[in-house]
């Protein structure tokens, strides 16, 4: 299901915040269908090209907040979702919704409504 792909993806992107070796394909392994392996691997293939982007964009629409401050597996959700509706086309209610529920699953209590927040601050300025 795509839901464990994207998981999976943002597990990825969560380490990577921490970690700073690249990843090969047994990390995909885990995923059973052949297109959620693909879907996992081309999120972390646009994140990976396009971190730094990323982050000035999330940088930018965190009002009383530094990035460095920011939760990182909140962080690591924000960075999921803006790079399905940036670079995979995703329709931004699909990715915003899916860390949404990672969020309630892996983050914490307020966390979603933070997501939510930054993530519409980017859509509404960047007019996706």
């Amino acid at each position: 299901m795509r839901n464990d792909a994207r998981q999976l993806a943002f597990q990825l992107i969560y380490e990577r915040l921490f970690v700073k070796q690249y990843f090969d394909e047994e990390f995909f392994a885990i995923l059973s269908k052949e297109e959620d392996k693909q879907f996992s691997s081309e999120i972390i293939s646009f994140y990976e090209k396009n971190k730094e982007q990323l982050k000035e964009i999330v940088s930018k629409h965190l009002i009383g907040y530094e990035i460095d401050r920011v939760y990182k597996v909140d962080l690591a959700l924000i960075y999921e979702a803006l790079t399905e509706i940036l670079y995979l086309k995703t329709p931004k209610q699909v990715a915003i919704n899916e860390v949404i529920n990672l969020a309630k699953k892996f983050s914490t209590e307020k966390s979603s409504k933070f997501i939510n927040g930054v993530l519409s601050s980017i859509i509404r300025d960047l007019e996706i």
